[in-house]
Formats: C-alpha cells, structure tokens, sequence
C-alpha cells in the first residue's frame, strides 16, 4: 500500500504537470516480467511499430536489439528510493500520448498512473488488489485477463479490442540477431537438434532428472543430438541430470556460453525444443522451431508457445498461473511432470513427423 500513499503525495505534481500537457505520438510499454513474458508482449510491440519500454534488467539484450522499441527503461534503477521513483515520475509526466501497462504490480501501476497520457490502457487481473483501484481510475481503458484466457491475446488487445496474436506475429529480436560467431557443434549435419531447458528459474516448474532420463530412453532409436541450454548458475541442474543419465555423447552442454542477445539465433538452429513453461520455449515459438512443452503445474490455456506446439501435461495438476505463480505444491515433481506412455508416444511422433531431415 505504500505505493498508493507515493502516488497521492505526487497526485499535486501530476494535476500541475497535466496544464501543460501536449500529444507527442509516443508509446510508453510497461513489462517488468521475464523473457518468456517479455517474447509474448513483442506482438504488441510490433503492433505499435515505435514504443519506449519501462523492462527488467534481465531482458536488456534482447529489447536493445529490437529496431521497433526507442529508449528503454530499467525498472531495477528507479525502484530503489523515493528519489528514483520521483525522479523517473517527474521524468516521464507529460511524455507520451499512449501508456500500456501489462504487468501491473503495485510498482508499474504507481508509475503508469503518475504519468500523464491521452490515451492509458491498463491490464487488470485476477491479482489485483483492493488499494490499487485509485490506480486504475487513471485509466481510460481496462482489459480484464483471466486465469484461462490467453495472455498474449490481452496484451495486443490493449491497442486495439479487435486485435488477436494471430494478428501480429511474436519475435525475440527484430531482425533476428545474427552473431558474428556461434559454436561450431550448433551445426552438426545428419542429427535431430533439440535443444532442452532443464530449469525454469522456479524450483518447482522445473522437470525432474528422472522424467529427462525417461524421456531419452523412448527417443533412443532416433538420432537426437540434445543441446542444453541455459546460464552460468544452471550448471548445478545439469550435474544433478547426469548424475541420474550417466555422461552421454549425444548431451552437449551450452550452459553459460551464449549470450541472451545471441540465445535466438541459437536455438533458430534447433529442430525441436523440449521444456517446461521456461523463457527458452517463448523464444523458440518466436523463431519458428517446433516446440515440446511439457507443462506440469502451470495453466497452459493462459500462457504457451502458439506456434507448433504438442503440450504434454494433466489439467488435475494445473495450479500456477501467469499473476499468480506458485512455488511450492502438493505433488512431488516427478509426480506433476510425469510422462506415460501416451504422452512419450505423443512426443515420438511429432518428432517424426516434424523432423525436417528426413
């Protein structure tokens, strides 16, 4: 609530500021998630065409190499003090015309309602608090986002209610980065590239050794060369998966050698992707490789590749949600990301017929 008690102290400010008001045309985009969250507002974004963007540190280099965002604003850097917050407030007060909020936690809410704008659209979702209603009267438009409606679709229609994700295309980078080098091995002719994500950041949406080494065993007949990658700090996953797979010349380790400006060009070389409701598969989906997503815990109706994709869950296990992620649960892992017979034949198949090498 102490947000609520900033902003009407700066309410005077914003009252004064808005005499002076003038359009300018700008587009301010308020999305302080994570890459996966970030790669579903990028519709939007392309949408919009120009926009500035107030984001999180993590997905830096992948909005800065994105020729549709302007400038770009690091929530970590004005949240810190009052005087951060005031001075990006005072900063951004009579900017922009446009103002889309998708996240709104009580920080971007403060933000988006401190600024002045003709036009202010905000997401509201089934996370929302009672103290935050002063905020949303700043608003001149509301999308309502459920548990089960697809985010992305909310987010694009906060410009325009007739839009859908169908209506613009998702992307990671625009253009598509291309490094001046990458490793060799991403090249390797004759094989089944998958690329894995064997964490998802969150503990408990990540899938289990026991269920990876399952799933190689159904797939051995095919020639998959398997590419995991992932960050310095997610080596501890990877020893904890070849402590149960045993060291296997079809894994190869990725971890901590390429750079996230660098991760779609990447995993554009992959001809599948396998992970739980992780960043990489968002990424994936945008660059257009056939995506495995097994879901465990989280509400894919909500929130999942829209690509070609074969998810792989049980709905009885469906308990976390986009605005309202859970990090512990009743179920063991291995119980949530458990794959039967079905769904290994399910994920045998789509490899098959997808696999463009043959």
């Amino acid at each position: 609530m102490s947000y609520l008690f900033l902003f009407i102290l700066f309410l005077p400010f914003k009252l004064i500021g808005k005499l002076f008001y003038k359009k300018t045309g700008r587009n301010l985009v308020i999305q302080t998630a994570k890459i996966g969250d970030f790669v579903n507002v990028t519709p939007l974004l392309a949408h919009l065409k120009h926009s500035d963007v107030l984001i999180c540190k993590t997905v830096l280099p992948l909005a800065r190499n994105d020729e549709v965002i302007d400038t770009i604003y690091l929530i970590e850097e004005h949240k810190k003090s009052l005087w951060r917050k005031f001075h990006l407030a005072f900063k951004l007060l009579n900017r922009y015309e446009n103002i889309y909020l998708l996240q709104p936690n009580s920080t971007n809410l403060f933000f988006a309602a401190c600024f002045n704008a003709t036009n202010k659209q905000f997401l509201s979702t089934y996370a929302r608090r009672w103290y935050q209603a002063l905020f949303y009267l700043t608003a001149n438009g509301i999308v309502e986002h459920g548990k089960y409606t697809l985010s992305v679709d909310n987010y694009i229609k906060l410009a325009d209610r007739n839009l859908s994700w169908r209506d613009s295309p998702k992307h990671a980078t625009k253009p598509l980065k291309i490094p001046a080098a990458w490793p060799e091995v991403l090249d390797q002719p004759d094989v089944i590239k998958i690329g894995l994500s064997i964490s998802a950041g969150n503990k408990a949406k990540t899938i289990p050794p026991v269920i990876w080494a399952r799933l190689f065993e159904s797939l051995q007949k095919l020639p998959c060369q398997y590419y995991i990658f992932g960050s310095k700090n997610e080596q501890v996953w990877l020893d904890d998966l070849l402590k149960v797979t045993g060291d296997k010349e079809n894994l190869i380790s990725l971890i901590g050698q390429i750079a996230l400006e660098d991760l779609p060009h990447a995993i554009s070389k992959m001809d599948f992707y396998i992970a739980s409701d992780s960043g990489n598969v968002y990424i994936a989906d945008a660059v257009g490789v056939p995506v495995i997503l097994i879901y465990g815990p989280c509400c894919a109706k909500e929130q999942r590749p829209l690509g070609n994709v074969l998810l792989i869950g049980e709905e009885a296990n469906i308990n976390s949600f986009v605005f309202e992620t859970r990090y512990y649960f009743d179920k063991p892992r291995e119980e949530l990301f458990a794959l039967s017979d079905e769904a290994l034949s399910s994920i045998y198949s789509f490899i098959t017929n997808n696999d463009k090498n043959k």
